[in-house]
């Protein structure tokens, strides 16, 4: 299997580095992601500077190994368009240090790396461990090297990835499989005003995810109960269910 790998941590990640060592032995593995950290970035793309790629060579066996000065979305886009003589069968992002559940997904520099891929109508998937400081990537490993074996049978939708987080838990202790909606996961944002030392003020955002009252059923209630959470999501995001009385509504206005 042709596999493109890319992420937001960064190339040096542990968790690229972990899954690329997982892959290579059985399958075309290439590498394009940022050369440094680029967490919360979103789906943003460079357009108003030309992108600087440079090879690298610490990550073994692989078949093509480069960092870009770009985004996540970028890495995908110009590891597709302009690096890779054919497209990969599959397009893996991650392993991201830390969860990407329920509305990080709409932030996620992970998510977004392969929504790209989806973009090009090639099966992708997101993977995120839960962990911030994740010392053992062994169990997400295996387990994603299992799903692979198994890709061939899913029929991916249109235009759909997968999104998976992995409880930061050896297997032994993960208790299954659970296939999910994403939860809702909002944060308690506050920004902390500051004075930089030639008086200018600047603002820093913090604040940590509140994930009370998610139901069964949903992506963080599945991994705060250790097990796996599989979402597929879909750029397709339009709101069918509001289309009929948004119409309705819309016919009252008379401007015609």
């Amino acid at each position: 299997m042709r596999i493109l790998i890319s992420n937001d941590d960064g190339i040096h990640s542990g968790g690229i580095r972990a899954l690329t060592e997982g892959l290579v032995q059985n399958n075309e593995v290439f590498v394009v992601a940022p050369d440094r950290e680029r967490s919360a970035t979103g789906h943003s793309l460079t357009l108003h500077r030309p992108l600087r790629l440079d090879e690298v060579n610490h990550l073994p066996g692989v078949k093509l190994s480069c960092s870009t000065d770009g985004t996540p979305s970028d890495c995908v886009k110009i590891a597709i368009g302009a690096i890779l003589k054919e497209p990969p069968d599959i397009v893996l992002s991650g392993i991201n240090h830390g969860p990407n559940m329920g509305s990080d997904v709409l932030y996620s520099g992970t998510v977004s790396a392969a929504m790209e891929g989806a973009i090009y109508n090639i099966p992708s998937i997101a993977i995120s461990l839960a962990d911030h400081k994740p010392q053992d990537f062994t169990g997400a490993v295996t387990f994603i090297s299992e799903l692979l074996k198994k890709i061939k049978e899913i029929k991916f939708p249109d235009r759909t990835l997968l999104n998976i987080n992995i409880p930061a838990l050896p297997l032994s202790e993960i208790a299954g499989v659970e296939i999910t909606e994403l939860g809702v996961r909002p944060y308690n944002d506050y920004f902390v005003k500051r004075v930089d030392p030639r008086g200018r003020t600047y603002y820093w955002l913090a604040g940590e995810a509140i994930e009370e009252n998610e139901l069964p059923g949903t992506d963080v209630f599945a991994v705060r109960n250790n097990q796996i959470s599989i979402t597929p999501v879909t750029i397709h995001m339009t709101n069918e269910k509001m289309l009929p009385e948004l119409k309705a509504w819309v016919k009252q206005i008379r401007l015609f």
